[in-house]
């Protein structure tokens, strides 16, 4: 399981995520956690750098869906301009919307790649089924008990993949950001 919950790319925020990395790893369509990921709880609708960055996920064919574990009402109000496949109530770490998400896509799973800023969810849905999981620290984390448990139970992990790949500047990012 440990294997599951390391990421195989860490970034600061999603809009390093480039087209021209993607395609350098040879991602053809991007699974992708809307909160803390793209936006924080509290923000409705895409801002100008989401819809820009989604726009430039499409100019260079890069597919893209939204799977995330919030509501309806939340997933549907973020995704009226976007236009995207969404997906709702996911269930990650749960398979099944993946697969779904990717049959939709049309894509294999060495073609997809799970972004999003957990490792108990969004790292452990996409690895669970051969995807690559490319993590960002989550932009505002919510402080009660439950989040402040899970976070602390990502933080070997953060640091094993920081550890591995020489990104001590990126370990310090994280330790400030998830205070």
């Amino acid at each position: 399981m440990k294997s599951y919950l390391i990421p195989d790319y860490m970034f600061g925020t999603f809009v390093e995520v480039t087209p021209a990395f993607l395609q350098s790893i040879g991602v053809r369509a991007l699974l992708i956690d809307i909160d803390n990921t793209l936006a924080p709880y509290e923000q409705p609708d895409p801002d100008e750098r989401i819809l820009d960055w989604f726009s430039e996920l499409e100019k260079n064919g890069i597919r893209t869906a939204l799977v995330s574990n919030n509501h309806a009402p939340r997933v549907e109000r973020f995704n009226k301009s976007l236009g995207l496949i969404a997906y709702p109530d996911s269930g990650k770490p749960g398979r099944k919307t993946l697969e779904r998400a990717m049959k939709e896509l049309g894509v294999t799973h060495a073609e997809t790649a799970m972004l999003g800023d957990q490792l108990l969810t969004d790292c452990f849905a996409g690895k669970h089924i051969g995807l690559r999981a490319i993590i960002v620290p989550p932009i505002k984390d919510k402080t009660n008990l439950f989040f402040r448990s899970k976070r602390f139970l990502e933080r070997p992990f953060i640091c094993k993949y920081a550890k591995q790949n020489g990104y001590q500047e990126w370990m310090t990012f994280w330790k400030v950001k998830n205070k």
